[in-house]
């Protein structure tokens, strides 16, 4: 089979093509030639005004539902979802019943992943059931294809159960991940705690939550060595802590979802459910770190953290709302709104080093793995943007710039 891209716009600093408007031609998922004027003829062409293409996109932190929650979201949809919004690959959470915690399990959401598109890598459950108690079978769960392992969303109480994990996981080179929350500190806090919470009456989980778990997790990496990942920090000092212990030495690397980096507290105000998220949303000073952050290198990759609720449990009083947004869909465009089309698409394409996923270049020879997309155009968000079968945006009704179109891969291609 022979695709043919017309007149695209290569986004992709380590190109030869940076910046360059070329024709690319596919054929059987790999890029066989590009050059300005390709007239070769192929079994399908794609030719859209201002097209841009870039290095595939990687996130590290989705959850579809399936098992266990396919109201919310089936693996079917929530990889043509993440096609649809320019994702190649995707790091699957064990968010699901049962959860990820058994190399069966791995292979199951594997195999119905394995003739789509995008490239689906599970995340298996560090303990089993994700209770916090044993450590789940991490090394058979590593050779059914688990990339990394944590329990989402849940952090681990027991600081010797994560001193055991780091240990034990260096001896097959796994990457184990930490939700950054100590939950004797955040008790039953739903928002941050600051002047909105105290203002609107809600329940707030201070700053020190995640502080005091990232302070004790590198502790125990520094004991242990080993690697280790937080997923989602949203705190100025917890972007300091992290930047002090890479100039240690310690194996540590970090995530931020992109709500945290464009939204803050003041959302709050309309009391909707779509809001609540975890970690919360924090203050215009702690959005200001994490950007830092992210340009400067210390957090390591964004992710739009898609977690899709059903309306049973969102669209409820905000105190008995679920935590959790959708944000496959709006992730380029909302980027889009802080940093450039080059800013954007490189920490979109950031993390698969990390998480031990292969990484292709945009030159001839090479697998396709490429996220195409329109830059630019300012657009309001809304329901008709969304590709999930959940409907939980935090993002709706907001301003956003530029779309992305869809995919291509060596498994095939898919567009909106």
């Amino acid at each position: 089979m022979k695709l043919l891209i017309k007149s695209v716009t290569i986004l992709d600093e380590t190109s030869a093509h940076h910046k360059k408007t070329v024709d690319i031609l596919i054929e059987n998922g790999k890029i066989k030639k590009i050059g300005k004027s390709i007239s070769e003829k192929a079994d399908q062409k794609i030719e859209v005004p201002n097209l841009h293409v870039s290095k595939g996109w990687f996130d590290s932190s989705v959850s579809f539902g399936e098992p266990g929650f396919e109201d919310r979201e089936t693996i079917a949809n929530g990889l043509d979802t993440a096609a649809k919004s320019g994702f190649t690959s995707v790091g699957l959470n064990p968010y699901t019943q049962p959860v990820l915690d058994h190399s069966s399990n791995i292979a199951a959401v594997k195999n119905k992943a394995s003739q789509h598109p995008v490239n689906l890598y599970p995340v298996g459950a560090l303990t089993m059931k994700s209770e916090g108690v044993d450590l789940a079978e991490l090394l058979d769960m590593q050779q059914a294809g688990a990339v990394s392992f944590g329990d989402y969303k849940l952090p681990l109480r027991n600081p010797n159960l994560l001193k055991i994990a780091l240990q034990y996981a260096q001896n097959f080179d796994a990457l184990v991940q930490s939700f950054p929350q100590e939950n004797r500190i955040a008790g039953n806090g739903i928002v941050n705690e600051q002047e909105n919470s105290t203002k609107l009456g809600l329940k707030g989980i201070p700053n020190l939550a995640e502080e005091l778990q990232i302070t004790r997790d590198l502790y125990l990496l520094e004991y242990t060595g080993g690697k280790l990942h937080i997923p989602t920090v949203s705190t100025e000092k917890s972007v300091k802590l992290i930047k002090e212990a890479k100039k240690k030495g310690l194996d540590i690397s970090c995530s931020v979802a992109i709500h945290n980096l464009l939204l803050t507290d003041d959302e709050l105000e309309e009391f909707d459910a779509n809001t609540k998220v975890l970690p919360p949303l924090r203050t215009s000073k702690d959005v200001k770190a994490l950007r830092k952050g992210l340009q400067d290198g210390t957090i390591d990759m964004v992710t739009s953290d898609h977690n899709p609720i059903d309306p049973e449990h969102k669209k409820v009083e905000f105190d008995n709302a679920l935590f959790g947004t959708i944000g496959l869909e709006s992730a380029f465009g909302a980027l889009c709104t802080i940093y450039d089309d080059s800013d954007a698409v490189k920490f979109l394409s950031a993390g698969k080093k990390r998480f031990g996923i292969p990484e292709y270049e945009i030159k001839e020879g090479e697998p396709a793995d490429l996220s195409l997309f329109i830059p630019g155009k300012a657009f309001t968000f809304a329901k008709e943007h969304i590709f999930s079968s959940s409907k939980n945006s935090i993002f709706l009704n907001k301003k956003l710039y530029g779309k992305a179109f869809g995919i291509i891969t060596e498994k095939g291609h898919l567009s909106q």
